[in-house]
Order: structure tokens, then sequence, then C-alpha cells
């Protein structure tokens, strides 16, 4: 899963049902001007195409790798066929897409009520689950993007987290030194977004089924 693979566009028909084992994928809603912002995220917890999962044919979400990575790609009939016999897996991946549904719902609030500095900690935080690391690879222009502001404005954020020893940031790349104190940067949302609010825990922890599957390398 290479660095800016799309995997899915608005309006085009699902082939396959993603489930990274490592790196990042985003949903990406863009509009008619061409603007753009982040409104989830998906790593090892989850799976992309969760309207497949849900016998849907289309998703209106652009679906692209932002931190390379490796996984599992199931063919669409193959998953529904699957889920059709094992009820129990079925729901658990229900269950993710309505966890995902909820922290898509806290991710628009947080766009529109917080301070940048309050949502790229928000963020760094998102991605650290998933990826398990302290240090990306991004650029403040793809900041930008997933945040809905523009590259300034992400500079500032990142200058003020360097300042208070939360982080380091050089062209490229992003490094936590502090997860504690980025925790105190962020806003509510972080907590709130967390799957054991909902009384659901990682994917993962259930995935048990053994489709035929491909895997997707870096």
């Amino acid at each position: 899963m290479p660095h800016h693979l799309s995997l899915y566009e608005p309006n085009h028909p699902l082939e396959f049902v993603y489930f990274p084992n490592a790196g990042m994928v985003s949903l990406v809603i863009a509009t008619e001007d061409g603007r753009t912002v982040e409104v989830g995220e998906v790593g090892k917890e989850g799976f992309a195409g969760i309207p497949a999962a849900v016998g849907m044919k289309w998703s209106q979400v652009r679906e692209v790798v932002q931190i390379a990575g490796n996984g599992f790609k199931v063919r669409v009939g193959a998953l529904q066929s699957v889920l059709r016999s094992t009820p129990q897996f079925q729901l658990i991946l229900t269950r993710y897409a309505v966890v995902q549904g909820m922290q898509i719902a806290q991710t628009a609030a947080c766009n529109r009520l917080h301070n940048i500095e309050q949502r790229f900690a928000r963020w760094l935080l998102i991605t650290q689950d998933r990826v398990d690391s302290a240090t990306f690879a991004i650029t403040h222009d793809f900041l930008a993007t997933m945040l809905g502001t523009d590259r300034p404005t992400v500079s500032l954020a990142a200058g003020i987290l360097q300042k208070k020893q939360v982080i380091v940031h050089t062209r490229g790349a992003v490094q936590i030194l502090s997860r504690a104190k980025l925790e105190n940067c962020a806003c509510e949302c972080y907590g709130a977004m967390q799957p054991d609010r909902y009384g659901e825990g990682p994917l993962r922890q259930d995935r048990t089924f053994k489709p035929r599957t491909r895997r997707v390398d870096r």
C-alpha cells in the first residue's frame, strides 16, 4: 500500500475491501471547488471500504493511503459471501462501521469548533494510535489538506507545539516527543473518539475469518 495510493474514489464501484496491517488510510471529502478535508482515518484497528460490508456498491468518500504500509485486500463478493455464513463477523464489521460513523461526526464538530493547535494534536494522537510510531513522514501541505486549513496556519500550530517541547517538526516529518503533553494539548474529541467509549475494542481482536485474500505490500 504505497503512499498516495487511491483505494476508492467517489461514485466508483467498490471492488475490494482493505484490511491494513500497517500504515494509515485517510477518508477525505472533496468539494466542487477542489478543497478537501479529512473526515476519518483507518489503520490496523479496522478496514477500508465499509459500504461494501453492509451491501452497498458505491461510496461518496475518497480513501487514500497517507502513510505507506501493507495489508490484505478482499474482493467484495468474497467478503459478502463470508458475511452471509458468519453472522458474528458481520456483527463485528457493522459495529466498526457504527463506531467510525460516530468518529466522523466527532471530527466534523472538532473541525468546526476547536482551534488548529487542538485539532493538530488530536490528529497526531489518532495517527500514532494507528501506526504505532512516534515519527510520521508528512508535510505541512498534507496536514493543511487533512485539517481543512492552509499551510501557514499548520506551520504556526506546529511551531507552538515545538516550543512546548511536544513535537519536533522538520521538512517532511513530525516526531512526537511527549505523548502525555500532546494529550494535554488536544481537545476532548480525542478521548471521545476512542472505541472503548462505545463498548467496542479494535476490530483485529476478533478477526478470525480467512477468505481468499491478496496481500498489498508497501
